[in-house]
């Protein structure tokens, strides 16, 4: 009888390799030597600022638009500080807004390397390798939908869930969304995005119908004239509406959550229509005390669809089974970079194993403590300083009461001064933080919240 010995894949075989994983070890341990020599905020070097404000102006030049921070990252950092090209330091405190993890985190510059290794850099829908596969389990697992496609920006991870709602309602083909809502910048994706400039000069072609959004400081009255509003927009277009796509929090607005209570009285209303529930988490994803800001407020049951992506590196779009589509509706050249799917896998395998999730793991622990240190500056200066605001690790700020030319003075100024935040909404204009989880320290939160008032102090003269 012939024996049949189980061959391991070539592939397997590199992994396990000891010589591949010892040159990898090593790789990390050198990027980690020199990581760990950036332990703090720093000014440019002189001798580079003149080729650095050079090169600035060149690549404005090829983009065809200016930049609004003088930014231009030299490749290194360490946790939530990042160098510049110029060769100062400075804290990452919105992420890219909202994409990094953490400045060479030791886990993600593995997965690259085993990535890098792969036979092929990009992968798309005709051929994906099992790195695929594993993102679209855990993601299926962890968010308690039945089905994952994958795709390489939030945008097109929107874009993919409107087409799979639009076909399984149609011909009912209006759109419900929030007053501020933001939900990217394609075509279609700026006729719902609350922002008329953003879709200056594009044709329309959806229709899209606002209700106001939670107020924080009348609940039940904000929720009671939200769901009025809701009810006569059914009532004046009946069986039109596709879908509602939500926020659970507003981040481009300017960090606005919403409350369990407010979406759930929507919810009903819109079940009692048949119309399916739409949860945008491109920016929400892993910031809250669950993976999904949806499981945060307790909306497991009700979710026909949820977008993610940002934090996560590679977007995706779940689905429950009834959305299944017909065969050619979804498609593309690229699902994500191999690079991108591996180390998404790498960030998911961390919030959920690491203690970043949970009423007392790290992500609401920087929550609590930022929030603390913040609401001390406000106590200090109530005229100038309001907040802070938003939920988990998405903090904002409203200072000198919402101005937008203030407060963007105040943000440029925090840049200058070692801290990188951005602005959001308007009326009022708020300072806003997407804090890097898998980065950041409880030191690291002392010393920008020191920024923060000092930079606030010289602001007030300016």
């Amino acid at each position: 009888m012939v024996s049949k010995v189980k061959r391991k894949l070539i592939a397997d075989a590199l992994m396990e390799d000891h010589s591949f994983q010892t040159a990898k070890q090593a790789l990390v341990e050198v990027v980690r030597s020199h990581s760990e020599s950036i332990t703090t905020i720093s000014a440019p070097r002189q001798e580079l600022r003149e080729s650095y404000e050079t090169t600035l102006k060149h690549f404005e030049n090829c983009r065809g638009l200016n930049l609004f921070y003088p930014y231009l990252g030299s490749g290194m950092g360490n946790g939530a500080l990042v160098e510049l090209a110029d060769g100062s330091v400075k804290y990452d405190f919105v992420s890219g807004i909202g994409v990094h993890f953490g400045h060479c985190h030791p886990k993600l510059i593995e997965a690259g390397i085993d990535a890098a290794v792969q036979d092929i850099a990009m992968q798309g829908n005709l051929q994906q390798n099992r790195d695929s596969l594993r993102l679209a389990e855990l993601l299926i697992e962890h968010s308690g939908l039945d089905h994952c496609f994958l795709t390489s920006s939030g945008a097109m991870a929107n874009e993919n869930a409107l087409k799979l709602i639009l076909q399984k309602k149609a011909p009912a083909s209006r759109i419900l969304a929030f007053d501020r809502c933001f939900m990217g910048r394609t075509i279609t994706l700026s006729q719902i995005t609350d922002k008329p400039a953003f879709r200056e000069g594009l044709p329309a072609h959806l229709f899209v119908d606002y209700l106001p959004f939670y107020d924080w400081r009348a609940p039940e009255k904000s929720t009671q004239t939200a769901v009025r509003a809701l009810k006569k927009i059914l009532k004046r277009y009946p069986g039109k509406h596709s879908c509602m796509c939500f926020e659970m929090i507003q981040g481009e607005a300017g960090s606005y959550p919403g409350s369990q209570e407010f979406f759930l009285a929507l919810i009903q209303v819109l079940r009692d229509h048949s119309i399916l529930v739409f949860v945008d988490e491109v920016q929400t994803f892993g910031r809250t005390d669950h993976l999904f800001a949806f499981q945060h407020f307790g909306l497991q049951p009700f979710v026909d669809v949820v977008t993610c992506g940002k934090l996560l590196h590679t977007c995706a779009t779940l689905y429950k089974t009834e959305l299944r589509p017909a065969p050619g509706l979804l498609s593309q050249t690229y699902t994500a970079a191999t690079s991108s799917i591996r180390v998404a896998t790498a960030i998911v395998e961390s919030l959920v194993n690491e203690g970043y999730l949970g009423e007392s793991g790290k992500n609401q622990q920087f929550r609590h403590h930022f929030v603390s240190r913040l609401e001390q500056i406000a106590s200090r200066y109530p005229d100038c300083f309001e907040g802070p605001f938003g939920e988990g690790l998405m903090v904002a700020i409203t200072p000198f009461k919402g101005e937008k030319a203030r407060v963007t003075h105040y943000a440029k100024a925090l840049f200058e001064a070692g801290v990188i935040s951005f602005i959001a909404g308007s009326e009022p204009t708020r300072i806003r933080f997407l804090i890097p989880a898998g980065g950041t320290t409880l030191s690291a939160l002392d010393e920008v919240a020191t920024i923060l008032e000092e930079t606030l102090v010289r602001c007030q003269t300016d």
